[in-house]
């Protein structure tokens, strides 16, 4: 996709998130709370494409009135340089921004909104993979914690040593899936555990399934 292309489809969604914020002020759409979460929701989504295309709008405006003043800076060889130096940044933050909303057009996983089971169990390593178990489960909590994810322990097989067989977590939050799924498969670590007295290096594994959590359905159970 060109350039030309990439801002015309940007615009066409920049004016369907404005046709959708006068709909949500709608009381018509206030009062249908199906209608609205639909409508609340394309808002939401569209919501990062705009912003990211205002700020496409601002670096490019930067770009050409850095542009005019080294034009017009003549001889005066500091302004000449700071301007440079200007030009060079917001041009290296335009092509971030291009590429970024590039990013947010490709087409999105169905699943990329739904929470998630995360199941890390313990492989090859003995004690040392459970510590590393449990090492894991403590950097996705702490990821949970900055992403402002909820984050529950549905099921946990500790060791005496202070690590974890498995551990089993419901991860809740906007995009869970979307950040978590690439995390799935055999993880690796080497080095010297704290179990080990002779200083050796050990290889330990641990497998991650990363699992999108299925929606709830009404099911009809005949009595007979």
């Amino acid at each position: 996709m060109n350039n030309d292309l990439l801002l015309e489809k940007v615009q066409a969604l920049e004016q369907r998130y404005d046709e959708l914020t006068v709909e949500l002020g709608e009381p018509e759409v206030v009062a249908d709370n199906r209608r609205y979460q639909k409508t609340a929701k394309a808002h939401s989504e569209l919501g990062e494409i705009v912003s990211r295309f205002h700020e496409y709008q601002s670096l490019d405006r930067g770009i050409s009135e850095t542009k005019a003043m080294l034009h017009d800076a003549g001889e005066e060889l500091e302004i000449k340089v700071m301007a440079e130096e200007e030009l060079a940044s917001l041009e290296q933050r335009l092509e971030e921004c291009q590429l970024s909303l590039r990013t947010l057009l490709l087409p999105k996983d169905p699943n990329d909104e739904r929470n998630v089971i995360l199941e890390i169990r313990a492989g090859a390593g003995g004690d040392e993979a459970t510590l590393f178990t449990a090492d894991l489960f403590r950097m996705y909590c702490r990821c949970a914690e900055t992403k402002r994810w909820d984050l529950e322990i549905m099921s946990s097989n500790p060791t005496g040593v202070g690590g974890f067989k498995e551990i089993i977590l419901l991860v809740e939050g906007k995009g869970v899936y979307s950040r978590l799924k690439y995390e799935s498969g055999v993880h690796r670590v080497q080095r010297v555990p704290s179990t080990e007295s002779s200083g050796r290096i050990h290889t330990s594994a641990v497998t991650i399934a990363v699992l999108p959590e299925a929606n709830e359905i009404e099911v009809a159970i005949d009595e007979k």
